[in-house]
Parts: C-alpha cells; structure tokens; sequence
C-alpha cells in the first residue's frame, strides 16, 4: 500500500480499530488476484489523504484473513463496508467513485 494513512486490518485487529475510533470507517475487502480490487486503490488512497481526521480508511486482504468477511458475510470483492461505533452501518460492492465513496461516508460523519 502505498498511503500510510490507510490502515490494515486483520482478523486479529479488526474489532479493536472499527471500535476505537468516533469517526466512520471504510474498509475495503480485497484481494491481491482481484483486478477490479487494484483498479480501486488509488481511489481508497485518495480518499485516505482528503478525509484524514475525519474518517478511517482501512484494507482487510480477504485471503489472508478469513474470519472477518465471513463474519459479514462477503461474497464478492471489492466490497466496502463503512463501520460507526463499532457496527456496520453501511455498504457497497464494486468498483466505486472517490465521490460515491466521499458521499457513502458523509452520510455517517
């Protein structure tokens, strides 16, 4: 990753960082072998650099760490969850705008 300011996520830290934090948090299901995953980068990166303070920008490598996207029941990447005090409050699946992201997420700001 090459923003230090998106967070990774593992089975092991995953409730700890959704939870410690008032702000939402996008976490970004993906997969090194998922083409439409790596065409999202950038845009996850992006958006880690404008809403830094704001919101929390995260990546969970789904075959690393399968806990979790079973837990929440994922079936295909990239999938973006956007979690507020802990609990999912919000989703999409696929390959999404740095707008549609930015507007996903001010609906929980």
């Amino acid at each position: 990753m090459a923003s230090e300011k998106v967070h990774t996520l593992t089975d092991g830290n995953f409730t700890q960082v959704i939870g410690a934090t008032p702000h939402p948090v996008l976490v970004d299901f993906w997969a090194e072998w998922c083409g439409p995953c790596r065409m999202l980068a950038p845009t996850i990166e992006a958006l880690a650099d404008e809403l830094e303070g704001k919101a929390v920008i995260a990546k969970l490598d789904v075959d690393e760490n399968p806990n979790v996207p079973g837990t929440y029941g994922i079936r295909s990447i990239p999938a973006l969850l956007v979690f507020k005090g802990g609990q999912l409050v919000d989703q999409t699946i696929g390959v999404q705008s740095k707008d549609a992201l930015k507007k996903l997420l001010e609906r929980h700001m």
